[in-house]
């Protein structure tokens, strides 16, 4: 199983920025998919997910600002990020889950908004 996130970089505060997520090795219409973040000095922090029927969940933190979407016929799950902000600034993750028992992550792709 691989899930490979790209997209992340350096942004300006109010800049935007898209992560992908491509996964490989599961049936991926069937997982439940989400992107979390690890902040320097903060907590693991759940981003958005969005189940394998398409609802949306996300974090107070990233509403109104962050969308999350995806794209089945490409095993693919996206973070679309608007309006960053230097709190922002984190290693995002992917996570694949399936029940409570089957769970896969990504290698984490660098966020940093800053001027």
């Amino acid at each position: 199983v691989q899930l490979v996130e790209s997209g992340g970089g350096l942004v300006h505060p109010g800049g935007s920025l898209r992560l992908d997520c491509a996964s490989s090795g599961i049936i991926f219409n069937i997982y439940d998919m989400g992107w979390y973040r690890n902040a320097p000095g903060k907590q693991h922090e759940l981003v958005a997910t969005i189940t394998s029927g398409g609802a949306t969940k996300y974090a107070d933190s990233g509403k109104g600002r962050f969308t999350i979407s995806r794209e089945n016929a490409k095993n693919t799950v996206y973070l679309q990020m608007n309006t960053l902000k230097p709190e922002d600034t984190a290693v995002y993750y992917c996570n694949a889950r399936l029940g409570v028992n089957v769970n896969f992550w990504g290698q984490g792709s660098q966020v940093t908004v800053s001027s």
